[in-house]
C-alpha cells in the first residue's frame, strides 16, 4: 500500500538471540545489533539503570525513549518490572504476592509508569506489538529474506539457532497495544496483513488486534482485555492474557507515542524524566540527536540524579555531554567484555546522596579512563552543534566538518599513537 506517495518497505531479519532486527536503506545502518536486538537494549539501557533500587525508593517514573523504533528499550524495561512485580521482588506489603494468588488488592498504592516514545516513523512504532519476540530456528527464516544477502555483515555473522538469555513475556505487547491501539491506522494495517512479512509478526497478537478490531465500539480497553478471555483464543492464551488484565488494574500505566521531530517533541515537553533512553543512529548519520544543545535541553528535562543512557562509545558524544554539564561515565558489558556505551548523570543538588544511591548499577558503570578523557581534547571530541535545535542534518554535519578541519586540536591518530608509546 501506498505511504506518502511511496510503497512502504521493511527490510526485517532475525537476530541471533531471536528477536527482529531491521535495516534502513535510507540511513544505510541497522537498527539493531546482529548479536540480539533485545539482548542489546537489556545490556545497554536496562540493566546498567538499577531499577529494582529506584523502586524500592519511589512509586512514580517517567521515561524518554528517544527514537522508539520498533520499541524494545520500552517493552525491555516494561518486561523487567514486570518480572519484579511477578517475582515480589518489590516488596509493599506483599502486595504483588495477588498475581500469584490470583486477587488483586485495590486498596494498596499502585506504581505510577509513564513512558513517553518519540520516533518519525509512525508505521514501525505502530507495529511494535506485532513483532515476534523470539524465534528459535532463525537460519531457515533469515535464508528467505532479501536483506540477508544485500548486507554481507549481516549475512556474515547470522546463526541458525537461536539462544538467549533475555526473553519478554507476551503480556507486555498486550500492555503494549492496549495503548497504542487507536494510533494504528490503514497503512500500518496492510504492512501487518502482507504476506511478505508474516514470518515477522507474532500471530497471536495479530488476531489479538482483529478482535479489538470488532469490538472497539463496544468495550473499553480493559473490558476488552477480559471479554477476550472467553473467546475462541482463551484455551491458548489464558495465563498471559489474565496476567496482563492484573497488571492493568496494579498499575499506572500511561504510554505516550509522539511521532515527531525529537528536537521539538522535547521542546514542548513540560516533563522531567527519571530516565532517558537515547537510541538514535549514529552521530554521522544523525546528528541533530547528538549535538550538545540537544544534550543541554535534555539536562533540562531530567530530574535531579537522572541519567541518560546510550550506546554510543564516541569521543564526540561524551564531550557533548560533559559540556552540556553532565557527569559522564561508561557502559560495561560483562556478556561481550568490553565497554558498549556511556552514561551522563545529572548533579544531584542533594548533597547527601551518596554512591550507594544512584540512579544505576555501580557493578556495570564507570569511570571514563585517562585515555577516555584525553581522546576528548583531540579533534574526534569536537562535537555537533545546533543552536536553535532546527538545523537539518546536512547543515550540522558540514558545519561540523569546517569545525573540525579549522581546528588547532591533536588528531585522534596522533594522540592514539603517542599514548601507545607512553604504555609501552
Amino acid at each position: 500500500m501506498p505511504y506518502n506517495g511511496y510503497m512502504y518497505e521493511l527490510y526485517p531479519y532475525f537476530t541471533n538471540d531471536g528477536s527482529v532486527g531491521l535495516f534502513s536503506p535510507e540511513a544505510n545502518d541497522i537498527y539493531h545489533s546482529t548479536y540480539g536486538a533485545l539482548t542489546e537494549a537489556y545490556e545497554k539501557f536496562i540493566l546498567p539503570s538499577d531499577f529494582e533500587k529506584f523502586f524500592r525508593k519511589n512509586s512514580e517514573i517517567k521515561i524518554l525513549d528517544i527514537c522508539f523504533g520498533i520499541g524494545y528499550n520500552s517493552k525491555s524495561f516494561l518486561n523487567n518490572l514486570l518480572e519484579f512485580i511477578y517475582n515480589d521482588t518489590i516488596d509493599t506489603n506483599n502486595i504483588f504476592k495477588a498475581i500469584n494468588n490470583d486477587k488483586i488488592y485495590t486498596n494498596n498504592k499502585k506504581y505510577k509508569i509513564f513512558i513517553h516514545a518519540i520516533d518519525t516513523d509512525k508505521n514501525l512504532a505502530t507495529l511494535s506489538p506485532f513483532f515476534k519476540t523470539f524465534e528459535k530456528n532463525i537460519g531457515k527464516l533469515n535464508s528467505k529474506s532479501e536483506i540477508i544477502y544485500k548486507q554481507e555483515k549481516i549475512k556474515k555473522l547470522s546463526i541458525n539457532i537461536a539462544s538467549s538469555e533475555y526473553k519478554l513475556k507476551d503480556e507486555v505487547n498486550i500492555l503494549l497495544l492496549q495503548k497504542i491501539f487507536n494510533q494504528i491506522d490503514n497503512d500500518t494495517i496492510s504492512i501487518l496483513f502482507n504476506k511478505k512479512y508474516r514470518q515477522y509478526f507474532d500471530r497471536k497478537m495479530m488476531r489479538l488486534f482483529e478482535f479489538y478490531q470488532n469490538e472497539r465500539s463496544t468495550y473499553t480497553p480493559l473490558r476488552c482485555l477480559k471479554a477476550f478471555l472467553h473467546n475462541i483464543y482463551y484455551k491458548y492464551l489464558s495465563n498471559g492474557y489474565k496476567r496482563a488484565s492484573k497488571y492493568l488494574e496494579l498499575l499506572d500505566f500511561n504510554f505516550n507515542l509522539e511521532i515527531n521531530d525529537a528536537r521539538l517533541a522535547v521542546i514542548n515537553d513540560k516533563n522531567k524524566y527519571n530516565f532517558v533512553f537515547l537510541d538514535a543512529f549514529t552521530p554521522t548519520k544523525c546528528p541533530c540527536l547528538w549535538s550538545v544543545d540537544f544534550f543541554k535541553l535534555l539536562y533540562e528535562h531530567l530530574e535531579d540524579g537522572g541519567l541518560i543512557l546510550t550506546y554510543s562509545n564516541s569521543a564526540q558524544v561524551r564531550n557533548s555531554f560533559l559540556n552540556a554539564g553532565f557527569d559522564v561515565k561508561k557502559i560495561f558489558s560483562k556478556s561481550q567484555n568490553k565497554f558498549t556505551g556511556t552514561v551522563a548523570i545529572k548533579h544531584s543538588t542533594d548533597t547527601s546522596l551518596s554512591n550507594t544511591e544512584t540512579n544505576y548499577n555501580t557493578e556495570l558503570i564507570f569511570d571514563l579512563s585517562e585515555y577516555d578523557l584525553g581522546l576528548m581534547k583531540t579533534r574526534a571530541g569536537i562535537f555537533y552543534r545546533d543552536e536553535n535545535l532546527s538545523l537539518d542534518n546536512e547543515a550540522i554535519i558540514n558545519n561540523h566538518k569546517n569545525e573540525v578541519e579549522n581546528s588547532n586540536l591533536i588528531s585522534s591518530s596522533k594522540f592514539i599513537k603517542s599514548h601507545k608509546k607512553e604504555q609501552d
